[in-house]
C-alpha cells in the first residue's frame, strides 16, 4: 500500500476512534482531575484492543481451555487457538459484563485475571487494580465499559493496525496535553520527524534492500509507546513485504512501557523485547547489537540521580558505554548518545535527536568534546539536520538530528553532511502545543534529497530553502593553547624562575588554533606581533571539537543605508501624523 493510501486509511480510522474515546473521559469529571483521565482512558483503550482482536477466537481458546485444564503445560495449546501470542480463559466479554452491572467490578477483574502472563505485565504497569476500585465505587466502571463496548468502539487488530493505534494514542495524548496543558513531547514524537528520520536512515540501502529482501533489528533507547520502532518497521515493509524486522526498546515511564508492550503483543511479536527502565542506570541490552538505533531521548534533563550508577560505569572505560567521557550533570542527553553508539552493530545506523547544546557546549578537553571527539575521529558522524523550529510539542528551540554510521559508503567517509532544513517546513492551521510547523512530505523528499546528493548546494521549494555544505572531519577540532607572557616587577625586568620567565597569571590567555593549521605559524602570524614575549605553555595544550553549525551557514546582510533608514523613518511619521489629525480633526506642523 502506498504511503498516501496508508495515510488516507489512517486518519479515517483515527479520528473516528480517538473521537469516541476521548468522549468518554467526560465520564471521569468529578472523579479524576482532568490531568489524570489519561491514567483510565489509555488503559482501556489498550484492554478494549486485546478484547476486540481475541473475539474471533474465543470460543476455540475456552474450547482448547477445557481440554487441556489439567495439563501442567497448556500456554501452546491457548495461543495455537486464540492465533495470538496472548489470550483470555475468563469466560466473560464486555457485552456478558454489562449484562449483570451488579457484580460488574468483580466480574471485570476476573476477566483481566484471565488474560495470559504477557498480558498481566502490562496490567500491572497500569495499575489497574487501583483503577477498577476507584471507578466501581462511584459507580463509574459500568458507563466506561458500556461506552467502550459500542459498534463504533471496536479495535480489533483486523481491521486498525499498529500503525492506527499508533496514531490513536499519539491523537489521545496529544488532546488530553493540549486540554489540560500537559507535556505531549515527553511521550511522543510526531509522524513528521518519525518519517524523516526513517526514511534518512533507509535512504541509502533503499535498492539493496528491495533486491536482496529485509532481515534486520531495530532498537529505540527512550521507546515512549514505541511509535519510531513501529515506523521502522512500517518502512521497512513497504521495501520488502516480507520483512523481517525484530523490534527492540527501553522506556521508564510505566504507562508508555505498558502500551509499548501491549502494540508488540497484538503484533505478534517478542513482548520480551520491550524492557522498563532507566536506559542510563539498567541497560536491559548489555551485549545487544542492532542494525538500526533511532530514538528521540530526553535533552536538558539533569541526571544526578543516575550519577553513581553512570560514574561507575565510566570508571569500566571500555567495557562500560560511558568510558569515553561525561556530560555536565545538568544534561545527560550525549550519554544517550554513548548508549546508541556502543548499541550500533560494526555495519549500523543511527538517527537520534538532540538540542543545540551537544553542537557546541563544553570547553576543549572537557566530557561533551571528548565525546564529540570520540564520534567525529571514528568518523562515524555521517551528517547533522536542523529541523525547522516550533517543531515539537513541549518545545520550540532549535533541534537537530544526527545521523551516525559505523560504516558510512567510502564518497562520504571523512566527512560530514550539514543540512540546515530549518526553513523546509508547513505551518499548521491550528498549533498543538509548541508543535506550529509540520515537515510535510515534499519537504521531507527535499530533504532526504539533499542527504542524497551529499553536494554544496542550495534547494528550494516554492519559497522554502535548504542548505546543505560538506565538511571534513578535521574542520570541527581545534588546539586550545595557553599563551603566557612574562611576569614583570617594578623595574620593568623579566621575574625569571630557573633560567626561565615566570608567567604572569593576570595576562594568561588562550587561543583556539583550527586541527588544519600548524600551531606555530599561527602563533607566530597571530600572536608574537601583538605580543613578542609570549610563549605558549606545550603542557596545557588540549584538543577540542565542537560542530559551529549557525555560524557556518551564516550569511553576511549588508546594512540598509543610513539615508534608507531616514526615509523609512519620516514615511512612518507621517503616516502617524495623518492618522492623529484624522482622529482629532487638528492640523500638526511639522518641521519636515
Amino acid at each position: 500500500m502506498s504511503e498516501k493510501a496508508i495515510h488516507l486509511q489512517t486518519n479515517f480510522n483515527v479520528q473516528e476512534k480517538s473521537s469516541l474515546i476521548w468522549n468518554i473521559a467526560d465520564i471521569l469529571r468529578g472523579l479524576y482531575k482532568p490531568h489524570e483521565y489519561g491514567e483510565v482512558i489509555l488503559p482501556m483503550t489498550v484492554i478494549k484492543r486485546f478484547h476486540d482482536t481475541l473475539l474471533p477466537t474465543r470460543d476455540a481458546v475456552m474450547e482448547a481451555f477445557d481440554k487441556y485444564e489439567t495439563f501442567a503445560v497448556k500456554e501452546g495449546f491457548l495461543q495455537r487457538a486464540s492465533g495470538h501470542i496472548f489470550y483470555n480463559t475468563s469466560h466473560y466479554t464486555f457485552d456478558t459484563l454489562l449484562s449483570d452491572s451488579e457484580h460488574i467490578e468483580e466480574n471485570f477483574r476476573a476477566y483481566l485475571n484471565g488474560f495470559s502472563e504477557n498480558v498481566q505485565d502490562v496490567l500491572t504497569n497500569f495499575e489497574m487494580d487501583r483503577h477498577i476500585t476507584k471507578l466501581g465505587k462511584s459507580g463509574k466502571l459500568f458507563h466506561v465499559i458500556q461506552e467502550f463496548n459500542t459498534a463504533k468502539g471496536y479495535m480489533g487488530a483486523d481491521t486498525i493496525t499498529s500503525t492506527d493505534m499508533g496514531y490513536v494514542f499519539e491523537d489521545l495524548v496529544k488532546r488530553f496535553s493540549e486540554s489540560y496543558n500537559e507535556e505531549a513531547g515527553a511521550h511522543f514524537t510526531s509522524r513528521d520527524i518519525i518519517y524523516l528520520m526513517t526514511d534518512i536512515l533507509l535512504s541509502e540501502e533503499k535498492d539493496i534492500l528491495m533486491e536482496e529482501g529485509v532481515v534486520k533489528t531495530v532498537y529505540d533507547q527512550a521507546m515512549g509507546t514505541s511509535q519510531m520502532l513501529g515506523a521502522m518497521e512500517e518502512r521497512l515493509k513497504l521495501l520488502d513485504a516480507d520483512a523481517e524486522v525484530t523490534a527492540f526498546g527501553q522506556e521508564l515511564n510505566s504507562q508508555t512501557y505498558a502500551i509499548a508492550k501491549a502494540d508488540m503483543i497484538i503484533k505478534g511479536g517478542n513482548p520480551e523485547n520491550m524492557k522498563q527502565g532507566n536506559t542510563l542506570t539498567e541497560d536491559h541490552f548489555e551485549g545487544y547489537t542492532f542494525d538500526y538505533c533511532i530514538s528521540n531521548p530526553p535533552f536538558g534533563i539533569d541526571w544526578k540521580s543516575e550519577r553513581i550508577a553512570v560514574k561507575k560505569e565510566h570508571d569500566l572505560g571500555d567495557n562500560g558505554r560511558f568510558g569515553i567521557g561525561l556530560p555536565g550533570v545538568g544534561d545527560g542527553q550525549l550519554l544517550f548518545m554513548l548508549n546508541g553508539i556502543k548499541k550500533l552493530k560494526d555495519t549500523g545506523k543511527m538517527a537520534i535527536i538532540h538540542n543545540g547544546s551537544a553542537l557546541f557546549t563544553g570547553a576543549a578537553g572537557s566530557g561533551v568534546s571528548e565525546i564529540r571527539r570520540y564520534i567525529i575521529e571514528s568518523d562515524w558522524l555521517d551528517a547533522i539536520v536542523q529541523l525547522p523550529g516550533d517543531s515539537f510539542y513541549n518545545t520550540g528551540i532549535s533541534t537537530y538530528i544526527w545521523i551516525i554510521s559505523k560504516d558510512k559508503p567510502s564518497h562520504r567517509r571523512g566527512k560530514v553532511q550539514l543540512i540546515d532544513a530549518s526553513n523546509m517546513f508547513e505551518k499548521r492551521r491550528k498549533a498543538i502545543g509548541d508543535k506550529r510547523n509540520d515537515i510535510t512530505q515534499d519537504c521531507r523528499e527535499i530533504i532526504i534529497q539533499a542527504y542524497g546528493d551529499f553536494l554544496n548546494k542550495e534547494y528550494t521549494l516554492e519559497e522554502k530553502t535548504l542548505e546543505s555544505i560538506i565538511m571534513n572531519n578535521e574542520d570541527f577540532g581545534f588546539n586550545r593553547v595557553t599563551v603566557e607572557s612574562p611576569l614583570i616587577d617594578e623595574n620593568r625586568n623579566i621575574i625569571m624562575n630557573k633560567n626561565k620567565p615566570r608567567p604572569d597569571p593576570s595576562l594568561r590567555d588562550t587561543e583556539d588554533i583550527p586541527l588544519t593549521e600548524d600551531i606555530e605559524t599561527y602563533f607566530e602570524r597571530e600572536v608574537k606581533p601583538f605580543n613578542p614575549q609570549a610563549w605558549i605553555d606545550k603542557t596545557k595544550t588540549k584538543v577540542g571539537y565542537e560542530i559551529p553549525f549557525t555560524r557556518l551557514f551564516y550569511k553576511y546582510e549588508k546594512p540598509e543605508r543610513t539615508e534608507e533608514i531616514i526615509l523609512r523613518i519620516k514615511e512612518l511619521e507621517e503616516g502617524i501624523v495623518k492618522s492623529f489629525e484624522a482622529l482629532s480633526g487638528q492640523e500638526v506642523k511639522t518641521n519636515g
